[in-house]
């Protein structure tokens, strides 16, 4: 179960004032957090921790992370974001 606290806490860390990664953070946030198991909330909360220029590398599928814990999540965020919002 997520807190409402931790949840609010995601959602903060997700708006990067990036337009990019906002386009792609805030609405995964807002759609899959609560549904993650702990292992992905906690690979989310340590992605947060990662510079914006490499999450934007990531994103823009330009890169990948090294870390296969940061592949993980960016993986499923980007399987999100490229699937229809009518699919999600």
């Amino acid at each position: 179960m997520v807190s409402k606290e931790e949840l609010n806490r995601m959602r903060w860390a997700a708006r990067r004032g990036m337009l990019e990664l906002d386009l792609v953070l805030e609405p995964f946030v807002q759609s899959r957090y609560e549904t993650l198991n702990e292992a992905d909330r906690s690979r989310f909360q340590n992605l947060m921790l990662c510079e914006d220029q490499d999450l934007f590398a990531w994103f823009m599928r330009r890169e990948q992370p090294a870390d296969g814990e940061l592949l993980a999540i960016v993986s499923k965020i980007l399987e999100f974001t490229l699937t229809p919002p009518e699919d999600r």
